[in-house]
């Protein structure tokens, strides 16, 4: 064997132990292609390998290196391995996490936690602030009269609820309906992005300022960030007022309305996509 053909043998060697190979296997030949030469083939030979080259070629491999920390593999010198996909969490699987959650004072006031509610593989996800009464007792977001106006706005553009996902930056009730505090958000919005990280949306529908802020880390009024798309992630987010702003103020209805229909025009424009 030449020197050069042990450097190399040694080099592919030591290439494989890197990546944690230790075993390796060689498919078998037909006995017609052990009959004779085949064209083009590097022949080896037969005959045992001599000592002195042995402990050159376990001087050349020996040399010391960083092994990741897996078990030893074979490996088909014939097929490469393909890397495996990464599993995408479900919603359950957070839900589980989350558990009876105790992570902040909201804990103790409340009587359900309200997780979310919809399609687990919805193209539209609607982010509001926390539930209300209605939502506390029922364990389900947007089921008062803020979700009754957010039931007729997407019928309206021709949407069913049962397509799209809802949730709530925080699933506990604030006392009183106030607005979550920092130490609330920063507590429960993990699990909101796990959430949509396992719904994976082609649009994240944010209602009211609380949820821009925390979704997109927008700090503007709310008037002036709405009707806009913005980048999230490989999706997009639009910013609109909660439902429970037009309760109080029913002249702006019309707001909803027509963002309410860039939600339908971004949806059929990415149908196709």
């Amino acid at each position: 064997m030449s020197n050069s053909l042990k450097n190399e043998i040694a080099a592919r060697l030591e290439f494989y132990r890197e990546l944690g190979i230790e075993e390796f296997f060689i498919e078998p030949r037909p006995a017609a292609e052990l009959s004779g030469t085949i064209p083009g083939e590097r022949t080896i030979s037969n005959e045992p390998v001599q000592p002195a080259v042995a402990a050159d070629l376990a001087t050349q491999s020996a040399a010391p290196a960083q092994r990741p920390p897996t078990a030893a593999r074979s490996l088909n010198l014939f097929e490469a391995e393909k890397p495996r996909a990464k599993e995408r969490e479900t919603l359950e699987h957070v839900q589980s996490d989350l558990g009876e959650c105790q992570r902040c004072k909201l804990a103790g006031g409340r009587k359900h936690i309200v997780f979310g509610q919809g399609n687990p593989r919805a193209e539209l996800v609607f982010v509001g602030e926390g539930p209300g009464a209605d939502e506390d007792e029922q364990g389900l977001p947007f089921v008062g009269r803020a979700g009754q106006l957010l039931n007729r706005m997407l019928q309206a553009v021709g949407i069913r609820r049962e397509e799209v996902y809802i949730c709530n930056v925080v699933k506990c009730r604030p006392p009183g309906n106030r607005t979550p505090e920092r130490d609330e958000v920063e507590a429960c919005s993990p699990f909101l992005f796990r959430q949509i990280e396992s719904i994976q949306p082609k649009l994240v529908c944010c209602l009211g300022a609380p949820a821009v802020k925390t979704v997109l880390g927008l700090k503007e009024g709310i008037l002036k960030l709405r009707g806009r798309f913005y980048d999230f992630g490989t999706a997009k987010a639009l910013a609109t007022v909660h439902p429970a702003y037009v309760l109080r103020n029913p002249r702006e209805e019309k707001i909803l309305r027509e963002d309410f229909a860039k939600i339908r025009d971004f949806l059929r424009a990415t149908a196709t996509r």
